[in-house]
């Protein structure tokens, strides 16, 4: 137990568990680090906590899988499966204009963009059935626990992790039912929190686990589920697109995946490198369904579920150092998405599954709390580095020469990879995200058409799909480390451009006082997508885990 501190207002002991390994997030990385400590030792003492109210419930993604990783982990899965799943039947590139589009044509796709093999699924429901997995192991899961702080040893390695206090008031002080957090202590712990992790974030900057590599770049991802009608469903097509309404100068793509029972997942993917601080990516999402190429397959349908998530995108020069003391990194909270695959939960399960591997030799050899770096030597000789070294080129080019150009160079790079050539050695980044926002007088207002309710939505009946809660009276979990600036900065030099980021209508700036425009946060709306923790131009607003449960319950995503 820790010691309770001193004072009138001294807190109780927080209570405390002992385990071989704790693991921070049930996404396919954590959920697959659990399952493998537990097929390479039953005896194992193997904890999983996660923020949402249950396994899969802040889980979202496209999802067309490579299933390597799940053949890896459990090779028998397809037989064993009970989440939907539907095999890839056909491949779709599209060019969008305004007007028009062009489908390009599969043989000028590099190899390893081709779906043949890959499955359209439910993210969701796939860690709901991994989780399952590794509770019949004996893995104990944690729902409804959000970690948010980090316990060191005395020489400063990681021993563990304590949940959030609950039933906290909102001035921050112990509301009536306040219920202290609870330690839990690992030999090592796992941190597998998908993009933009609160404590891996915390982790990266302690033990500088990015000194020498890239900045990490990120993408928001949204993401709608429709009922079609019968004739318009193609099971099994999968459609990627990239162009209107984006311009050349800023970077994205779109998606529709046709699966299960007449559903289509539409999605799409807004690099956060974007310039014009007016561009809302929630907005230029609604105005993607009305091109000619695209509305067609959701007239007669019905709109099930919405959501928004960040995306890791720097790839292979930018995943920091993966192990330190006491624990290590898996999955997308270090950066394992392949970006032109738009593809990652097979490198997030294959990482998770590589981490408990060298974890159990660790503990078989009486080993705790040190730093294990023959993880952070395998990975780039794993599967893993093999999937994402032949494709580091492809984010710098779109990035560098616009979609147009950067797509190509991006597409000729990938080619070249094939027969061992390196067109472009390995390019930077540059800078992060948020130093690629410019001021707002560089640019006009963009004057988005109003929501029709059938095709097009507005934020806030959008949120309402993704069944958003969070418990009204307790403190804010978006920070504001300093609202002088953000009136300076963020209104009066990028117009706001926080109410326009944010997919899900957190953030408005009101009226015109005397005191100035107000900035109002409403948190309760908050779907966990990180974005202003990583768009905001001056890093002025952090993120952090609000009490356990919180947040949005997908369903189907």
């Amino acid at each position: 137990m820790t010691e309770a501190s001193e004072g009138p207002e001294a807190l109780p002991e927080r209570e405390g568990m002992d385990f071989d390994v704790v693991v921070v997030g049930a996404g396919p990385a954590g959920l697959a680090a659990a399952i493998r400590l537990k097929q390479l030792d039953e005896n194992l003492s193997v904890v999983v906590l996660e923020k949402g109210s249950e396994v899969g419930a802040h889980i979202l993604s496209g999802a067309v899988i490579d299933p390597k990783g799940l053949d890896a982990l459990l090779p028998d899965w397809r037989a064993e499966a009970d989440f939907t799943k539907s095999e890839v039947t056909e491949d779709v590139f599209l060019y969008l204009t305004e007007k028009g589009s062009f489908r390009l044509p599969g043989f000028g796709m590099p190899k390893i963009l081709s779906n043949h093999g890959a499955y359209v699924v439910s993210l969701g429901d796939m860690c709901r059935w991994l989780g399952a997995q590794a509770e019949a192991l004996g893995v104990e899961i944690y729902p409804g626990f959000a970690a948010n702080e980090i316990l060191y040893g005395e020489g400063g390695a990681v021993t563990g992790v304590a949940t959030g206090d609950m039933g906290v008031a909102r001035d921050g002080t112990p509301g009536p039912n306040f219920t202290r957090g609870m330690e839990l202590r690992g030999k090592y712990v796992v941190f597998a929190e998908g993009a933009r992790g609160q404590l891996s974030k915390q982790l990266i900057a302690k033990f500088k686990l990015d000194d020498g590599r890239e900045p990490q770049k990120f993408g928001l991802g949204l993401k709608e589920l429709w009922q079609v009608a019968p004739e318009k469903h193609k099971p099994g097509r999968v459609q990627h697109s990239f162009g209107w309404p984006l311009d050349d100068r800023t970077g994205g793509g779109s998606f529709l995946y046709h699966f299960g029972d007449d559903l289509v997942a539409v999605g799409f993917v807004l690099h956060l490198n974007y310039e014009n601080p007016y561009l809302s990516p929630f907005d230029e999402f609604q105005r993607f369904k009305t091109h000619p190429a695209i509305r067609d397959v959701f007239e007669g349908g019905k709109r099930l579920s919405y959501g928004a998530r960040a995306i890791t995108e720097g790839g292979f020069q930018s995943v920091p150092r993966l192990a330190f003391p006491g624990g290590v990194l898996a999955g997308c909270g270090a950066g394992f998405v392949n970006v032109p695959r738009i593809k990652g939960s097979h490198n997030a399960i294959l990482t998770g599954k590589l981490a408990a591997e060298h974890i159990a030799v660790a503990l078989k050899e009486g080993r705790a709390g040190d730093e294990l770096t023959a993880y952070e030597d395998a990975w780039r000789a794993s599967p893993v580095g093999r999937d994402l070294e032949p494709v580091r080129n492809v984010k710098p080019l779109w990035s560098r020469y616009g979609t147009r150009l950067g797509v190509m160079l991006g597409g000729l790079a990938m080619w070249a990879e094939q027969f061992g050539l390196k067109l472009f050695g390995t390019m930077s980044h540059e800078k992060p995200d948020f130093r690629a926002t410019k001021p707002a007088k560089d640019f006009s207002p963009i004057a988005y058409p109003k929501p029709d309710g059938r095709l097009t939505f507005d934020k806030l009946s959008s949120v309402f799909l993704s069944n958003t809660n969070h418990e009204e009276h307790q403190p804010s979990h978006l920070v504001v480390k300093d609202l002088g600036l953000q009136k300076t900065s963020e209104h009066d030099v990028y117009a706001g451009l926080s109410q326009r980021y944010c997919p899900a209508g957190v953030y408005e700036w009101l009226g015109d006082g005397r005191d100035g425009p107000k900035f109002q946060i409403n948190a309760q709306n908050c779907v966990h997508c990180k974005t202003c923790d990583i768009k905001d131009p001056n890093q002025n607003i952090v993120w952090v885990a609000p009490e356990g449960g919180g947040g949005p319950n997908y369903s189907g995503m």
